[in-house]
C-alpha cells in the first residue's frame, strides 16, 4: 500500500503515532535543539538523543498500538526500530523539520538465538528508519541500536552528520556478514500499523506472536517476584 500524494507540509503534521503535538515531545526536541543553529545540526542532536537515549529491544508487545506512538515510546525509554523511527520523526516535526518513515526487509545474520527463536527466522520485516528533509533533500537516518548494544555486539553504530544517509553497515567489527537489505516498502507519513501487522502474520505467523507473548510473561513475572 502506497501513501498518497502528500506536501511537504504534511510531513509536518501530528497523525497517530507521530504524535509531534504531545507537549513531553515538543519539550524534548525544544531541549535538544536549544542553541544548535542550522537543520542539519538540530537533525543530528535529534538522531543521537533517539539512538542512545532509547533503548532498542524487539521484546515488545507488537500488536498494541499505543506502543507505536512516539510520545509513549518516549515515556518508555525503549522500543524496536519502527518506534524509535517513530520518535526521531516526531522530536523534528515538532521543531520544523519535515520527516517521515521508511520501510524495508532486512536479514539480521546476527540476530541473537533468542530472537530467532521466537520469530523463526533471522529476516526482519518491515524494519523502519526516518527520512529527514534537510536542504531541499530526504536524508535517511536509522536511530535503531543504541551504543551500548552496539559496544556489547560488536555491532558498527551508524553515524550521521545531518548530510549523508545514515543506514545499517553490512558488516560488524570484526568483519561478520550483519546487515542485508532485501526488499524495499517505500516510505510513509506515519507507521502503518495494520499493513505492518499482516506482512508479520504472513511472515512470522500466529504462533511467533505467542512465543513472543510468553516470553515476554514470563520477563515480567521474573520482574515481579
Amino acid at each position: 500500500m502506497k501513501e498518497v500524494t502528500v506536501n511537504i507540509e504534511d510531513y509536518l503534521k501530528p497523525t497517530a503515532t507521530i504524535d509531534c503535538d504531545n507537549q513531553l515531545i515538543k519539550d524534548k526536541a525544544r531541549n535538544l535543539t536549544k542553541g544548535v543553529a542550522g537543520t542539519a545540526a538540530q537533525a543530528k542532536s535529534l538522531f543521537y538523543w533517539v539512538r542512545d537515549g532509547i533503548a532498542y529491544t524487539p521484546l515488545v508487545p507488537l500488536e498494541i498500538f499505543e506502543n507505536y506512538r512516539a510520545s509513549e515510546t518516549l515515556k518508555r525509554g525503549k522500543g524496536f526500530c519502527v518506534e524509535k523511527a517513530a520518535v526521531l520523526a516526531a522530536l523534528a516535526r515538532a521543531v520544523g523539520i519535515p520527516a517521515r518513515l521508511h520501510f524495508a526487509d532486512i536479514r539480521n545474520h546476527l540476530a541473537s538465538p533468542r530472537i530467532v527463536e521466537v520469530m523463526g527466522t533471522n529476516l526482519f520485516s518491515y524494519h523502519g528508519y526516518t527520512e529527514l528533509y534537510i536542504d531541499g533533500n530526504w536524508i535517511k537516518a536509522t536511530p535503531a541500536f543504541d551504543l551500548n548494544l552496539c559496544r556489547e555486539k560488536q555491532i558498527v553504530p551508524v553515524e550521521f552528520d545531518g548530510q549523508h544517509h545514515a543506514l545499517f553497515y553490512t558488516h560488524n567489527r570484526d568483519g561478520r556478514l550483519h546487515i542485508e537489505y532485501l526488499k524495499d516498502h517505500g516510505h510513509r507519513i506515519d507507521v502503518p500499523v495494520q499493513e505492518i501487522l499482516t506482512a508479520w502474520l504472513e511472515h512470522y505467523g500466529i504462533a511467533a506472536q505467542e512465543r513472543l507473548n510468553c516470553l515476554l510473561n514470563e520477563e515480567n513475572r521474573s520482574k515481579n517476584r
